[in-house]
């Protein structure tokens, strides 16, 4: 076969200037995994770059709801379209991800699920934000993470801060349709629970979308990203049921009965029930 000839114009001299591993810090990336098991088990490295992925998804999660926030604050909802359509990508490739892991068997990972520790996915400090972001609030899981200054002022701050649906509840008020006044003063350190003044409200909505076309197209954006929130916590059920069974977690959970129980949790109650009345 003829060897394919580079083109004249391809950079093929990296000592100088930015290259495509500097930009991406490759060396401190690829370097941050650390299996512990002795002798090394070769699936701990999948089991690592698993969940060290996720972390980074998360992480460009935070960053794009920050941002959907912030538009939606200024009144403007077609940006946080755009913003909450990539969400539900990233929130696709979370979900897809769980199909690496369930190749790992139960033979497999009890070799070396012990060097965890109590280590486990429930203490992520990014997965806490994510899900205070979107509302499901409890002031419980501030305690997990008070011995790290840095992280804990982080979860702190996602605790403190009106969720993405309360500021789509204030918007839909200064859009002025009726949102309860309890709803709008309430607590935000607390979940949001279904209330009837705005169930009224998303009724009119979807009786009228012409009307109202930002905030009907914003309410499916939302159903987008809580109905993949919910598969991926179904995916990480099943998955932990195939691998371990029903052990009880490395941090201390019942494990799979404990992820059943956050199936069926709502972010956005009245979202849900306005289908079953218009």
């Amino acid at each position: 076969m003829e060897q394919r000839a580079f083109e004249d114009s391809l950079h093929t001299k990296l000592d100088e200037g930015m290259t495509y591993s500097g930009y991406l810090d490759l060396e401190t990336l690829l370097s941050a995994q650390h299996p512990l098991s002795e002798p090394e088990h070769h699936d701990e490295l999948l089991f690592i770059i698993q969940h060290q992925t996720t972390e980074l998804w998360f992480k460009l999660l935070i960053h794009e709801l920050k941002s959907a926030v912030t538009w939606i604050q200024g009144d403007q909802l077609e940006p946080a379209f755009k913003i909450l359509a990539r969400v539900k990508h990233i929130q696709g490739v979370l979900l897809r991800q769980w199909d690496v892991l369930a190749t790992l068997t139960p033979a497999e990972y009890v070799q070396f699920r012990h060097v965890l520790g109590k280590g486990s996915g429930f203490q992520s400090v990014q997965y806490r934000v994510v899900e205070f972001m979107l509302g499901n609030k409890d002031k419980r899981m501030l305690e997990i993470h008070e011995h790290d200054p840095v992280h804990g002022a982080m979860v702190r701050e996602a605790m403190e801060a009106p969720s993405i649906y309360d500021e789509f509840l204030r918007y839909l008020d200064r859009r002025g349709l009726p949102i309860p006044g309890e709803v709008l003063e309430r607590d935000v350190t607390v979940a949001h629970v279904a209330n009837e003044g705005v169930l009224e409200a998303f009724k009119i909505i979807y009786t009228e979308p012409e009307r109202f076309w930002d905030a009907y197209e914003m309410c499916e954006k939302l159903v987008d990203v809580e109905e993949q929130f919910a598969h991926w916590r179904f995916r990480h059920m099943k998955v932990v049921e195939r691998v371990i069974g029903y052990k009880i977690g490395t941090g201390g959970s019942s494990g799979v009965n404990f992820l059943r129980k956050m199936i069926d949790h709502r972010f956005f109650p009245e979202l849900w029930d306005v289908r079953t009345h218009i």
